[in-house]
């Protein structure tokens, strides 16, 4: 069994949920009433930086798993534990000014970018193998 990626799934999944939360909270702050998106720059970054995390969600997840199925669980979790960081650099850095998000950008581009040429080439090996 897959433990450790899933506890690290929990964990991406946590990640977004306070981000999400960043933006309910910022809403209150900069006076944003639903469903507007824009209105202030600070809410505006605080907004995109979630948006972008829920965007990427969909690529990281599934290649995390296949990750940890063809390669490793250890790991992925490892490799998903980067992501992590890097949405959390990412998300703090573009709430204080866009032009800084560049190192957490790269940092979970990176991880996921592991994630899926480690699972195309651990599907490969398995299929060559038979």
């Amino acid at each position: 069994m897959p433990n450790l990626t899933a506890l690290v799934t929990i964990a991406s999944i946590l990640v977004l949920f306070w981000a999400s939360l960043r933006v309910g909270k910022a809403r209150g702050t900069y006076k944003i009433k639903a469903p507007a998106t824009t209105g202030d720059p600070n809410f505006e970054r605080i907004f995109r930086a979630h948006q972008n995390m829920a965007e990427w969600m969909p690529i990281y997840l599934p290649a995390l798993w296949l990750f940890a199925f063809y390669v490793g669980d250890k790991w992925a979790a490892l490799v998903g534990l980067v992501w992590i960081v890097g949405r959390v650099i990412y998300v703090l850095t573009y709430a204080g000014a866009a032009e800084k998000r560049g190192p957490g950008f790269a940092i979970q581009a990176s991880a996921t970018g592991v994630l899926v040429v480690g699972s195309l080439i651990g599907i490969a090996k398995a299929l060559i193998a038979g």
